[in-house]
């Protein structure tokens, strides 16, 4: 990707090296590092599931709202490494592409905040951890990521390369899309109300969707910017296969479990990558009524 020298985004936050106090998740009894494994094998990948599994697990509450006098203020700072120059040009594009997009029809894009941190946040969601992976909370509408995860992504899940980060990024703005959109607040209205399996399958709609999202930033993206080189592509679609529900489970337990999936199966999310990327539309991204993932 040729990055260098773009527009940097005034809404990041550098919080790397701030220091959350020992507050509890959501309100509730607590969760150690335990807990968190028991979420990410829920989870598998990336995005809003992360909070929502440890808020069940925690007794409730993750996803919602903590009182503003809970959390610590932390003065926001614009980073000046490579890395988090390279986050704050991606999501200056996200920007860009969606204020564009929504400005054509009539329409206002409120863009996120994106919190880059080390080891622990606070957030509206509770307190953010690094081993959830980046995630999105709809609480106070800001993407949270600690750029350990990049070596995870490279290292660890066989995903290099940077536009394979920038799909991350754009997937968690897909969840900001979802939920200014009022399509999250559906997804939470089910919950207690539908089986685990029913909502498991719900939330592997969402997660698609915000796939395909990404998907139509790209489009977009490459068509206004020109600043994807060859091979980017691919990065983001390999990307995509490597946090499969079905890959992740073969690799940590050696079995699949289809009714626990909570993301979808690695052809699932690449394919619906590929149709927002290739569409370039939102309307081609509704998962829910979709008859077949």
């Amino acid at each position: 990707m040729k990055w260098d020298g773009r527009r940097e985004s005034d809404n990041v936050e550098d919080q790397r090296g701030a220091s959350p106090g020992p507050r509890r998740l959501g309100g509730g009894r607590g969760l150690g590092l335990g807990g968190i494994v028991i979420a990410l094998l829920a989870s598998w990948a990336f995005g809003i599931n992360p909070m929502t599994v440890l808020g069940l697990l925690d007794g409730g509450g993750a996803g919602l709202p903590q009182p503003a006098e809970s959390r610590s203020e932390v003065p926001a700072a614009k980073p000046q490494d490579p890395a988090g120059r390279f986050v704050a040009v991606v999501l200056a594009d996200t920007e860009d592409v969606w204020g564009k997009y929504f400005a054509e029809r009539q329409q206002r894009y409120e863009p996120p905040k994106l919190v880059l941190f080390s080891g622990r946040s606070e957030t509206a969601c509770g307190v953010g951890e690094a081993a959830m992976g980046p995630f999105y909370c709809p609480g106070d509408h800001k993407v949270y990521i600690d750029l350990s995860f990049n070596t995870t992504l490279r290292e660890r899940l066989g995903a290099p390369g940077d536009f394979a980060q920038a799909y991350v990024i754009a997937h968690e703005v897909g969840h900001h899309l979802q939920n200014i959109l009022g399509i999250s607040a559906k997804l939470d209205q089910a919950r207690g109300r539908v089986s685990q399996r029913e909502y498991n399958a719900l939330s592997v709609r969402l997660e698609l969707q915000a796939d395909c999202l990404a998907g139509v930033w790209a489009h977009h993206s490459q068509r206004g910017a020109a600043w994807l080189e060859a091979g980017d592509i691919e990065e983001g679609l390999n990307a995509a296969s490597k946090i499969g529900d079905d890959t992740l489970q073969r690799q940590s337990q050696g079995t699949v479990v289809p009714e626990s999936f909570t993301h979808g199966s690695s052809a699932q999310r690449v394919r619906w990558f590929k149709r927002g990327l290739e569409a370039g539309e939102l309307g081609a991204c509704d998962s829910f009524k979709a008859p077949q993932l």
